[in-house]
Order: structure tokens, then sequence, then C-alpha cells
């Protein structure tokens, strides 16, 4: 009697593991079919983001985990032009945001400060206005924050340059005052504000690819 008891209970359990996942990707197909809503994709670049499709780690430029959660979106030089939607602040389990270089517009939504897991953001060479939000210091874990060659103005939030755990954070050419970059190097108490130049973008690159160490950018 015990055996058959313990399959059952096995099987309730693994239904609600799998009906939590499919909520949880559900919730991210609605987040980034609104994206796409949003914008112009003159390439049909996002053709394969169909919301009848409930698994979004088919998508083109969408990673997934073996859990089939969305941890990373890639749409760099696409030509895509639009505006980012607060919806993107509920991919939970997102740890690279890869908007670069093309003609997003608008501002930086305040709920990207819910992406909790997020580890990069690179936002650069788009049209953003507005000014940073200070909620992106909620962001513990990220490391790599690129803003530069926007519109965006203001200042950099202090809860955005005492992110624990920050290793480059650059917001040159926009209309920002102040700090305009930040490396570290070791403790968070040891920040390198640079704000008298702007370093190339070639340089921020290969920043961006060096191992997560001792890193200071001398211009």
């Amino acid at each position: 009697m015990a055996a058959p008891l313990m399959q059952l209970f096995f099987f309730a359990f693994a239904i609600l593991l799998n009906s939590k996942a499919m909520v949880c990707t559900n919730i991210e197909v609605d987040a980034l079919v609104v994206f796409k809503q949003g914008l112009s994709d003159p390439n049909n670049i996002l053709a394969s983001w169909d919301p009848n499709i409930v698994d979004p780690c088919t998508w083109i430029a969408v990673t997934c985990n073996q859990n089939n959660q969305v941890t990373r979106l890639d749409l760099v030089d696409k030509n895509l032009d639009g505006n980012l939607v607060p919806d993107l602040g509920k991919l939970e389990y997102l740890q690279y945001l890869e908007l670069y270089e093309n003609k997003i517009r608008g501002t930086i939504p305040v709920e990207f400060g819910n992406l909790k897991n997020l580890i990069a953001m690179d936002l650069h060479g788009n049209n953003l206005t507005g000014s940073i939000p200070s909620l992106l210091g909620n962001i513990k874990s990220l490391k790599i924050l690129l803003l530069n060659d926007n519109r965006l103005s203001g200042q950099i939030p202090r809860e955005v340059l005492n992110l624990p755990n920050i290793q480059i954070l650059n917001a040159t050419n926009n209309n920002v005052a102040g700090t305009t970059i930040v490396t570290r190097n070791g403790p968070a108490d040891n920040i390198h504000p640079t704000s008298m130049a702007t370093p190339s973008l070639g340089l921020l690159k290969f920043l961006f690819l060096l191992p997560v160490v001792s890193i200071f950018v001398s211009i």
C-alpha cells in the first residue's frame, strides 16, 4: 500500500514543479512579446518570437538555463527602433541583457531594478533619454553596466555607484554630470571614478572581455 502512495506523491510533485515552470515561462513569453510589439524590426529579426509558442528558449537571441528560464537576451546591432518596456523587469532569471548599438529610445524603466540575477547590462549606442534609475542599485549581482553613447541626463545615482560587485560602469558620451565612468579594483570601497576623458569604445569592449579581476582604466 505504501509503494503506490509514494508513487502518487512523486507524480503529484512532478506535476506541481512542471506547472510552476510553465507559469514562469508564460510570464517570460508575455514580457518578451510586449517588448517585441513596441519595436520596429525592419530586418524581421524577431520573426521567431511567436506568442503561441510557450517556450521562448526556441526564439532567436534568447538563451535559457536547464530549467527553460530565460537567462540571456542578445539583440546587438539589429537596427531595432522603439522603447524599452517595464515588462522586461519580469525576466526574473535574466543574467545578461545585451541590447547595444540599436536605435532604442525613451527611458530606462525603473522595473529593471527587479532583475536581481543580472550580471551585465549593455545598452550603449542607443538613443536613451532621461535619468539613470536609482533602483538599478537593487541589482547586487551586477558587474558590468554600459550606458555610454546615449542621451541620458542627470547623475549616476549613489545607489548605482555603490553596487557591491560592480567592475565597470560607463555612462560617458551622455549629458550625465559628475562621475561618468567607474572601475573597481579590489574591495567595494576602492572605487576609481574618471570623468575628465572618455576611453574609446574599443578599449571598453576589450575590458569587457577581461576576466573579473583587478581592473583599472588609465586615461
